[in-house]
């Protein structure tokens, strides 16, 4: 299990913007071994990339169509030459480091709506 984090305040947790997506396309990040490069509608009309590292946990064509939950306001970031808009958020029993020093299977599950919901409901 991982180590916890410090202590943040409701407002710190509140300046946080999570919404549903759904995923419109999923391919293998071009320039990096463990990432998948994910399309997404936010239901705010326009295309949404982020770039996640899920290859090895997920086929990009299993994903299609499925909604996740991301931080919808996180600054924009170069990774391995690609824009990533966002983060989607996942569970996992450990990290790389802690799976590969432990020797166990690392499992790393995306957090989805249990129900239909539209892309760009908030989540709180």
């Amino acid at each position: 299990m991982s180590e916890a984090k410090p202590q943040i305040t409701f407002e710190d947790f509140a300046r946080v913007d999570l919404r549903t997506a759904r995923i419109v396309k999923a391919e293998h990040h071009p320039n990096a071994d463990r990432l998948l490069k994910l399309q997404l509608d936010d239901g705010s009309g326009q295309p949404r990339q982020i770039c996640a590292g899920i290859r090895g946990y997920y086929e990009p064509e299993d994903l299609v169509g499925k909604s996740i939950v991301i931080v919808a306001n996180l600054a924009p970031r170069t990774i391995r030459g690609e824009e990533s808009h966002g983060m989607l958020l996942a569970a996992s029993n450990a990290s790389n480091e802690q799976a590969s020093e432990q020797g166990i299977d690392r499992q790393v599950v995306l957090l989805t709506p249990m129900g239909e919901i539209p892309p760009g409901a908030t989540v709180s």
